[in-house]
């Protein structure tokens, strides 16, 4: 029922968000991923671009609701991090250059814990004009 150590889904969505050469070890462990990129100064397009890019690389089913709402709850909890807590962004002036990573796999050691899902998410985040924006990054792991 342990966490396996060789297995930590969070740890390695953020070492592919950060770092391409790391997606070969998360082909290892058997488990599915995509990556993108997402810009905008509207969060609905961020967070629309990450779901369609998980839905259309079946890392999750799309008529399979508890799937869904497991990215959704990823995805808003990495974004979290990414703007500290303010889910704001063109109503606040502010906007978001973001490379993304879903990551869908069991991090534990007994298969009948079953799938996990993991959003990281790396990039900038500021004014929307060119050179006013700071590194962010934030990371969301939820059960499916």
């Amino acid at each position: 029922m342990a966490l396996s150590n060789e297995r930590l889904i969070g740890k390695m969505a953020m070492l592919g968000v950060l770092d391409e050469s790391y997606l070969p070890e998360i082909e290892k462990l058997g488990w599915k991923y995509c990556v993108g990129k997402a810009g905008s100064m509207d969060s609905q397009k961020v967070v629309a671009a990450i779901e369609t890019a998980a839905k259309s690389e079946n890392i999750i089913q799309t008529g399979i609701y508890r799937e869904t709402h497991s990215l959704y709850h990823a995805i808003m909890e990495a974004f979290h991090g990414v703007t500290r807590g303010q889910v704001q962004l063109g109503t606040v002036l502010r906007t978001v250059g973001l490379r993304f990573i879903v990551v869908r796999g069991n991090p534990y050691e007994k298969k009948e814990e079953g799938d996990w899902v993991a959003v990281a998410l790396y990039g900038t985040i500021g004014a929307p004009v060119k050179g006013l924006e700071h590194e962010a990054i934030g990371l969301g792991i939820n059960h499916i």
